[in-house]
């Protein structure tokens, strides 16, 4: 990384040297026979990635128990922090009072989503846009207002 670098372009150069990382990763899921029967492989990597990349707070290439928080909250499902270690237990697969269960790394994250189990934590970020509504966006200029629009 580059000494000089500050502020966004070195939080930029991060990224993506991190994305470049969890690339690599998304190639060696690729190639793996266990998963080659799942459909449409590459555009889901290309999903998880992006999400994982989005909640990693530390950028340290792991998934926090802050993190998972901020996830959770951002999706409208705010737990304590036992629920959040359960979850995380429950994904890197130790107890929770493992030190293992401190946090995410990519790979769990990644068997936890393409696995056969169902975790909580798969189960909400599936159906995350299924409960919200899609309000249509309106392209071009708005439309005039009147004094009678006014509240």
């Amino acid at each position: 990384m580059d000494k000089r670098a500050q502020g966004g372009k070195a939080y930029g150069i991060l990224k993506s040297q991190q994305e470049e990382k969890l690339n690599s990763l998304n190639e060696a899921f690729l190639t793996d026979p266990q998963y080659a029967e799942e459909e449409d492989l590459a555009s889901k990597l290309e999903m998880f990635k992006n999400k994982y990349m989005e909640f990693d707070l530390n950028d340290q290439g792991e998934i926090d128990l802050m993190g998972l928080k901020r996830m959770l909250e951002k999706l409208g499902v705010a737990k304590t922090h036992l629920e959040l270690k359960k979850m995380m237990s429950e994904v890197a697969g130790g107890t929770v009072q493992d030190a293992k269960s401190s946090s995410i790394c990519y790979n769990d994250f990644l068997n936890m989503m393409l696995g056969k189990r169902n975790a909580i934590l798969k189960l909400i970020l599936m159906f995350e846009g299924m409960g919200k509504d899609k309000e249509p966006v309106e392209v071009g200029k708005p439309s005039r207002k009147t004094f009678s629009d006014l509240p």
